[in-house]
Parts: C-alpha cells; sequence; structure tokens
C-alpha cells in the first residue's frame, strides 16, 4: 500500500516508521522540507537501532528505510496514493484547508485519516467536497511501541472506510478498536477517571500528591501514579484533555476538572519539560518525600466492630500478623478501634455505632491484601491512636515483605476506592453511550494507558454487585453527581451480568 503521511513531527514520524516496518511504501510530506529531512533521519536511526537490539535484520531495516519517500510538497500529485494520514498541527482551519487540497491533485479513491486526538472528525470532513471518504486514526506516543490506534468515523464516513482502516492497522502489527467521534475519543477519554477523581482527593488534602501517587501504585498496581504520569505528559497538556472532554460532554459532572489545574498551567508548573510540576526535576530537586518511620506500639489492642465480610477479613488479616485483637462486643477502654469502610467515612461510622471518636480510624479492604495499608483518621483521632494503629497494619507476615502504611485524611471510601470507582463509571459511562464495544474499551485503555486490568475487567474482578454498592455508598455519603451509578454498573449487578458483557439489545442499538 502506498501511503502519504502529512507532518513530519513527532506523531508523524512515529507513524511514517510504523508503516514502512510493515511493508508500506510512505510518502513523507511537511510544510517545512527541512522537518522531513529531520524526519527521515530520525526513522533511519531508529532502523538502525532496532537492528543493533536484534529486533529486526539488517536487510530488513535497509528495505524499509528504502520504502520512504520524502516529498517536497505535500500537495504534490500522486495517482497511486491509496491513504492519506494527517499529522499537523491541532487546529480545524488547518487540518480543513490541507484537506481540501489533498482533493485536488489526489485520486478520488484515495482514504483520508486524521490523526487528531481531540477535534471532532465529522467537522474536520465536513469541509470536503467529499466528506464520505475521511475518518480519524488516532495513533498514540510512541507509535512504534503503542500498538493500539483508534478507528473513529465521522458521520458522514462511507461504510467501507472503517474496515478498511481496521484491516489495515491489524495487518501492520497494532490493534484497532472502533470509536465513536466524541470528544477525547476512547483512551483520552477513559483516562479522565484517573486524573479527575486523583485532583479531587488533593482538592479535598485527602493527601499529597506523593501519597496519592504510592496508593495507586501499591494498591491498585498502576506502573505510575496520576501526578508521576500528568508530569511525564504535561500538566499544560493534560488540563486541555480534561476541559475538551468536559465541555464536550456538555459539562458532565462524571469529568468535572479541578479548579487547582488552571493556576499550576499559568505558573508553568507543567512537569518534566518545565523542571517543576507536582514534583520537582532537575539536579537539585530534593526528590520524592520519604514517608515517616513507623513509631507507634504495635502491640496494642485492635477492636474491629461487626461481623460484615469486611470486617471478618480484617480480623482475619490481623491475627496472620500477631496482632492482638479485642474480641469483646464494644471496644476495651485502650483498644484502637479499627473500621472497614465502602464508600463511606470513618465519622459515620463513630456517629451510627457510638464508637470512642479519638481511637477510631478507617481501614480500605481494597489494600488489605497489598504491600500497602490504608488508614484513614478523622478531626478527632488521637495522634497516639493514630501511630499505634499506623504500627499494628504495617506488621507483616514475612519479614522480607515489609508492608507500608499510608495515613490519609478520612472521606468516603479513602483514596483507593474512589479512583477505582472514577475508572469504572467513566468506562461504563462510555459503553452505555455506544462509545466503543466493551472489549474494546478494556483493550484500549490497557494498552494506551498500561493499567493492570481493562477498567471493566477491573469492575468484574471487584464484583458488578460491590461495584454499584460503592457507587451508591459513595453518591449517598457526598450527594456529588460525579459518583451517581451508571446504568451500565446498577443493571449488570441487578442482573447478574458482567460488566464487560454488552448483552441483549434492540434492533436499533449501535454495535
Amino acid at each position: 500500500m502506498r501511503i502519504r503521511v502529512v507532518g513530519a513531527g513527532v506523531m508523524g514520524r512515529g507513524i511514517a516508521q510504523w508503516a514502512v516496518t510493515a511493508g508500506h511504501t510512505v510518502e513523507l510530506a511537511d510544510a517545512r522540507p527541512d522537518s522531513v529531512d529531520e524526519a527521515v533521519g530520525f526513522i533511519t536511526g531508529m532502523l538502525g537501532r532496532a537492528v543493533e537490539k536484534g529486533r529486526t535484520s539488517a536487510e530488513d531495516a535497509a528495505a524499509a528505510a528504502e520504502r520512504l519517500v520524502p516529498l517536497r510538497s505535500p500537495l504534490a500529485p500522486g495517482d497511486g496514493v491509496d491513504l492519506v494520514v494527517e499529522a499537523v498541527l491541532e487546529d480545524l482551519a488547518v487540518k480543513t484547508e490541507l484537506f481540501t487540497g489533498l482533493e485536488k491533485v489526489l485520486p478520488a479513491s484515495a482514504v483520508f485519516a486524521t490523526n487528531t486526538s481531540s477535534l471532532s472528525v465529522t467537522r474536520i470532513a465536513a469541509g470536503l467536497a467529499d466528506p464520505t471518504r475521511l475518518a480519524g486514526l488516532h495513533f498514540f506516543n510512541p507509535v512504534p511501541l503503542m500498538r493500539i490506534a483508534e478507528v473513529i468515523p465521522g458521520a458522514a464516513t462511507r461504510p467501507a472506510v472503517v474496515p478498511f482502516l481496521v484491516d489495515l492497522v491489524e495487518k501492520s502489527g497494532h490493534r484497532a478498536v472502533v470509536v465513536a467521534d466524541t470528544p477525547g475519543f476512547l483512551v483520552n477519554h477513559a483516562g479522565r477517571g484517573l486524573i479527575t477523581e486523583a485532583l479531587a482527593l488533593l482538592e479535598e488534602d485527602v493527601a499529597d500528591a506523593a501519597g496519592i501517587d504510592r496508593i495507586a501504585r501499591d494498591v491498585l498496581g498502576l506502573r505510575m501514579g496520576p501526578f508521576e504520569l500528568t508530569d511525564l505528559t504535561g500538566l499544560d497538556v493534560t488540563a486541555s484533555v480534561i476541559d475538551t472532554v468536559w465541555q464536550g460532554f456538555r459539562h458532565s459532572e462524571r469529568l468535572r476538572p479541578s479548579y487547582l489545574t488552571p493556576n499550576r498551567v499559568a505558573a508553568g508548573l507543567h512537569g518534566r519539560k518545565t523542571g517543576r510540576g507536582f514534583y520537582d526535576y532537575g539536579p537539585d530537586a530534593p526528590g520524592t518525600p520519604t514517608e515517616p518511620p513507623v513509631t507507634g506500639d504495635a502491640s496494642r489492642p485492635v477492636h474491629v466492630p461487626g461481623d460484615a465480610p469486611d470486617a471478618q477479613n480484617l480480623r482475619r488479616a490481623l491475627r496472620a500478623v500477631g496482632a492482638v485483637l479485642d474480641e469483646g462486643a464494644r471496644p476495651g477502654e485502650h483498644a484502637v478501634v479499627l473500621v472497614p469502610v465502602w464508600g463511606t467515612t470513618v465519622a459515620a461510622a463513630v456517629a451510627e455505632l457510638g464508637l470512642p471518636a479519638g481511637r477510631t480510624l478507617g481501614v480500605d479492604p481494597l489494600a488489605m491484601d497489598t504491600r500497602r495499608r490504608v488508614l484513614a483518621m478523622t478531626p478527632a483521632c488521637d495522634p497516639d491512636a493514630v501511630r499505634d494503629a499506623r504500627a499494628v497494619l504495617a506488621r507483616s507476615c514475612d519479614a522480607a515483605v515489609p508492608v507500608s502504611v499510608s495515613v490519609v485524611r478520612d472521606t468516603a471510601g479513602s483514596v483507593a476506592q474512589r479512583l477505582l470507582a472514577s475508572i469504572v463509571s467513566v468506562a461504563a459511562s462510555i459503553a452505555e453511550r455506544a462509545i466503543a464495544a466493551p472489549a474494546d474499551i478494556d483493550l484500549a485503555v490497557t494498552i494506551g494507558l498500561g493499567y493492570p486490568h481493562g477498567p471493566l475487567a477491573w469492575g468484574d474482578r471487584t464484583g458488578a454487585a460491590r461495584m454499584l454498592a460503592l457507587h451508591r455508598a459513595l453518591y449517598g455519603t457526598t450527594g456529588d453527581p460525579r459518583y451517581r451509578p451508571t446504568r451500565w454498573v446498577t443493571e449488570r449487578a441487578q442482573l447478574g451480568l458482567p460488566l464487560t458483557e454488552a448483552g441483549a439489545a434492540p434492533p436499533h442499538a449501535a454495535r
């Protein structure tokens, strides 16, 4: 296949490298011819590195380099071009002008694809004489390594274009997911669940950025915490995506931005590229804040009220590490009280059960089987009780496997539950709108965002009914519409269906 890639920046050169490596002939063009020369040198260098690392042979690398054809103009005639992939400035007028020019010099059979990450595919196509030939083909950086692409039909895209692009992507070594033309498409939309909730936790001073990142990594299994990730991608970029998706979905509360970001963006606190973001960077940076040492009395008695499964599991875990349990019906005079919370607060448990406020703390059940426990304290907590509870939870069955304990401010559901609830509910809202199929949501998110599980499969690991209970508790406790349970999770919990299953639908329903 002969592909013309217009735009020789980071994305364009990545797409060109992916395509020539897959055996396609690629015409590479840019408004600046010097950029084409730089991109050709870059791609040739990357092919050479692949040979050095044993990923390809010298012969295959040389053949791929020969398939790369530099053009002096994006609007050069090209009767043999089968596909154009545009990767230029994220500006509607610029993209429309490019495609209208290409219509005049390329055959009517050539398919047009835009790599836009934020603009409406339909609006770009609307400026063409033939809008049926254009669709979105959204890759992720770095293209050769991020083996996923979103195929986005516009409102007028002819039916044959989508399978053509899916077949191209799949046969060229990447996975393809078909996504409706909606703000943020799939991956950028799904990614808002983590970062918007993390920012909300930071707003409320539940924990600092480093504390939230530790919990995200150690409890949820994310490779990077949300603030580490934001510093890597750039807060200016992240904030723009957050606002674009929120505005595109008409100010959906589930996607609500944080008031923290505009001032940080204005101050240039963008992350690694500016030397300072949520963390400091550079040779003089102090590094990630260390956690305070465990100094409390690990032998202090612990009382766990109730017989709910979470309470039973917590008692079992404490016995396994040799903790001293206070087994009375009411907490003893010196016992620390640990309450497992699921979408609710420690303060509510104190009021409901008549527990001693000074020595009652919350424990997140999600964290009990991980290398990090999470302890929630209220404003009424005695500091000695907090220190001793932390020491008790830091006990480990295996001295070679230390356990860390984070202390956070009491909030409905604690940190990990809120992050997981948001990740699952945003993905569920994508599924219930038929923006993408459930399997494609999980596939795209695991590859595109590096989550340990697809968000819907992650919800199933917790259980649809338990996820619904979490969403209802968060909504009921806070009254915040951000946590309103989705129809997708509610129906599947009530019907006993997994969150990953689309299930039966009326004949008119999108698939």
